[in-house]
Parts: C-alpha cells; sequence; structure tokens
C-alpha cells in the first residue's frame, strides 16, 4: 500500500469546501422549490436554530443557507460568547439577508441549547453542532420540541449515550420528523458509485477492509487565565474522552462508517490496543490506535489512527475482495478500484468519471428537501451505529479486552454522569492531578463495561 496509486488521494476539508460557495449542486433534487406551506412556514421560510458556534456549526450553517428554497437563521447557542460572536458575524457576512440573529436570540451557556431551539420550535431545523457528548440530550429536547435535526458526527460518547440517540430517532419516526446526520461520506457521488461497483462484485466477496487517518498532532490550548477547568476542557473537547469519546471515534467515524457501508454490515466484535507513545500536552488522548474487528461471517476490518509530526500519513480506506481491491472513502478525492492487490495504474479497472459535487452541501439538500416535500428521512439509526463502531474500538483498545457489540451495546458506564444538569460552573469530570497530568486509560486496568 506504498505504492502511489493507492496513496494519492488527498482530503478535502470543510474549511476548504467553504471557501467554495456554489448554487447548483450535481445529481442533487430541486424539489425544494416545490416547497408547500404547510412544511416550511406561510412564507416558505424555514427557519434555522445553530446549537454550537465552532468550526463545525458554521461550516453546517453555510451548507444549509445554500439548499433550495428561502432559508433563514433566526437564533445562536454555544457556551462561549466569544465564539457565538465570531460565528454570527462570519455568516452574515456570507449570507446578506438570511441571518436574523438579533441580541435576544443569542444564547450563552450550558441551557442555551434549549432557548434556540424554543426559537424555531415546532417545524423547524435545529443544527446541533457542540461536542459530541452534548448530542443526545440536545438531539432528545430537538424532537420533543418537534424540530427536524441536523447533527453533526459524532454522535454520542458512550454506549447510554447511544441508547438516547437510538430513542430520540424513533420518536422522530413517530412524528414524522426529519433527521440528518454529518456522515456527508454517503452523499459522495463518487464514493456512492464505487460502493455500488464493490456491491455488484466487481471484487469479489470482500474480505478485509482498512480504514486509516494518519496525520500531524491534534492541536491543545493552554488554559488561559480566569478560565474555568470545565471551560478549558471544553474549548479542547478533541482531547478530553468524556467530550469526544476518542479520536478512534471522533476522527476516524467517516472511514469506520465507509467500510461498514461497503461489507453492507456491522461489526460484532473488536480487540485492539492503543497509547501515548510522543504526545506531551496535559489531556487524555492517545496518539495511536490499531484496532481490529471483526464482522458477522468471520471477514475483518482494520482501522489504525495515529497523529504524530513527522510519520507516514494516509487518510482514506482500503478494500480488498477475492479478486481485486479498493482505495476509496474520506480522503480520497478519486475513489478506484484495481485488478488484484498491486494497486497501480496499469492494473485500475474502474475510477469515478462524473460530476464533482460537495458532499456537505448534498447532505443539507436532501435534508431540506424532505422537509419541504414532507418526504419520509430519518439517519439516525445509521448514523448510531456507526458512531458505536467507533466507540467499541475505544473501549476494546482503552480496556485491551476482545469486547462483543453486544456486550458494548450493553455497557451502563457514562462517562460524564449528570452532564444534562451541568453549568458553567460545574465541576468537570475529569481533574487534573497536582503535576497538571489527566487519568489516561491503561489496557488491562481500566474498565469499560
Amino acid at each position: 500500500m506504498n505504492n502511489q496509486d493507492a496513496n494519492s488521494g488527498h482530503s478535502t476539508s470543510r474549511r476548504e469546501f467553504l471557501k467554495q460557495t456554489t448554487g447548483a449542486l450535481a445529481g442533487v433534487s430541486i424539489a425544494g422549490a416545490m416547497a408547500t406551506r404547510a412544511y416550511a412556514g406561510e412564507n416558505n421560510t424555514i427557519k434555522i436554530a445553530m446549537v454550537g458556534c465552532g468550526g463545525r456549526g458554521t461550516g453546517a450553517i453555510a451548507n444549509a443557507l445554500t439548499t433550495t428554497g428561502p432559508t433563514q437563521l433566526v437564533a445562536m447557542a454555544d457556551v462561549f460568547e466569544h465564539r457565538l460572536a465570531g460565528s454570527l458575524k462570519n455568516t452574515s457576512s456570507r449570507f446578506a439577508g438570511k441571518v436574523d440573529v438579533p441580541q435576544d436570540r443569542q444564547f450563552v451557556g450550558m441551557d442555551a441549547y434549549k432557548k434556540a431551539i424554543d426559537c424555531v420550535a415546532p417545524g423547524g431545523v435545529v443544527i446541533l453542532a457542540t461536542p459530541p457528548a452534548f448530542r443526545p440530550m440536545h438531539m432528545e429536547y430537538a424532537v420533543a420540541k418537534n424540530c427536524n435535526v441536523f447533527m453533526e458526527k459524532s454522535f454520542a460518547v458512550d454506549a447510554p449515550g447511544i441508547q438516547r440517540i437510538i430513542r430520540a430517532g424513533k420518536e422522530a419516526d413517530r412524528k414524522n420528523l426529519k433527521i440528518a446526520g454529518g456522515l456527508m461520506s454517503r452523499h459522495s457521488k463518487p464514493l456512492e458509485e464505487a460502493v455500488a461497483k464493490l456491491h455488484e462484485g466487481i471484487i469479489g466477496d470482500l474480505i478485509t477492509c482498512w480504514a486509516y487517518r494518519e496525520h500531524n498532532q491534534v492541536g491543545f490550548r493552554a488554559k488561559q487565565d480566569g478560565m474555568s477547568e470545565l471551560a478549558h476542557q471544553i474549548q479542547n473537547y478533541s482531547c478530553f474522552t468524556w467530550l469526544n469519546g476518542s479520536f478512534i471515534l471522533d476522527w476516524l467515524i467517516h472511514n469506520l462508517d465507509v467500510c461498514c457501508w461497503c461489507k453492507d454490515a456491522w461489526p460484532v466484535s473488536a480487540q485492539g490496543q492503543g497509547g501515548r507513545q510522543v504526545r506531551t500536552h496535559p489531556d487524555q488522548l492517545f496518539d495511536h490506535y490499531a484496532v481490529e474487528y471483526t464482522f458477522p461471517d468471520g471477514t475483518r476490518l482494520f482501522a489504525q489512527g495515529r497523529h504524530m509530526s513527522s510519520c507516514w500519513g494516509f487518510f482514506g480506506d482500503i478494500i480488498h475482495g477475492t479478486t481485486g481491491s479498493a482505495v476509496l472513502g474520506e480522503g480520497v478525492k478519486q475513489p478506484r478500484i484495481f485488478k488484484g492487490y498491486n494497486q497501480t495504474t496499469e492494473n485500475r479497472i474502474w475510477e469515478y468519471k462524473g460530476p464533482r459535487s460537495n458532499a456537505y452541501d448534498v447532505e443539507h439538500q436532501l435534508l431540506f428537501d424532505a422537509i419541504r416535500t414532507n418526504k419520509s428521512y430519518n439517519e439516525t439509526d445509521r448514523c448510531a451505529k456507526a458512531a458505536m463502531t467507533g466507540i467499541l474500538g475505544r473501549m476494546a483498545a482503552e480496556s485491551g479486552k476482545k469486547i462483543t457489540w453486544d456486550e458494548a451495546m450493553a455497557s451502563k458506564v457514562i462517562l460524564a454522569p449528570g452532564l444534562d444538569n451541568y453549568t458553567m460552573d460545574s465541576q468537570a469530570p475529569v481533574k487534573p492531578d497536582a503535576n497538571g497530568a489527566y487519568e489516561i486509560a491503561m489496557p488491562g486496568k481500566t474498565k469499560v463495561l
């Protein structure tokens, strides 16, 4: 897998996508233009509330506001006032006439999500883009208030959170609400065609899948003077397990999901390892993971994640079938399929030749089309299972045990007990020791069930 062709794919981040504002989307329905007032309000405008105003939230609202048909951002919520202000300024400058968020609809604090959601309930859209630990409670509240939801990945950090997401998704079905999840790779036209080819048997039965995310270190911000411990951890949410669920969940979820999509199955067990080898920042983050999953038919999925400087890098999936192989996934712009296992140009038997589209835009267009046409649309169950795949891998690596899917789903371990009732004055669920270091999971000792 060190040959040039297999590793020539490059990732395109949401930040890069945000530099491009595109009005027309190849392959996407324009049914939103035929909206009826029954589902979009008397003036046909869909109102949106934004919960979580960091990079993911700001990117998601940009995608939402470029969908076909009138939309308007009317409320925003975050725990940090400066982050809300920055996002509002950015969005207002880019979408003049589509942003109406006066001071009395700008909400700050742990309960801010309720106030923002109330501004568009019922029938509006809520964009949930806070750290994943908060997703279950926010999803539950949005559904209870009869709002449609776009929830960014990841969707929970532990099994009890996943169960809450699944229950909220079922309630959304009962209420005919529309739910989309931020696994945009599922709506990438090149990837859709590549996976369809695999399902047609172009390389025979799939026998092994590899999911990779190898890149430089995840960043860390030093604690600011006067900042509470809880606020410090939230601003560094990628570095604390209770907030992001670990590197293998929050950073590898797309390519884990793509492998399971290719295989058309979810794993039944996992065993693996991980640790901190070079990372020195005071946080909980493992800097490497290697997890082996088993599918129901006995075939395997290997997930490898590493964020270390000056090391080999690759971001994508490698799939092996009985007669050939493929390179695809998030981070691979041009999916390719090969005869045999040497992924060289002369062995290439298929690559995507069609038009390009922005998968971030497409996932929002599909959601808003479903709202405007009252079409059933709910991605909750699949998103929950993709997140649970990452959680299962984290549990196996942190404990050093082989853990089954059923055991993991039955786990009662909550990483942040009582989170629903937190305020910004609450104590953080993990605390530094006298030397400023945090407890790190220890394989063979850490209990995850």
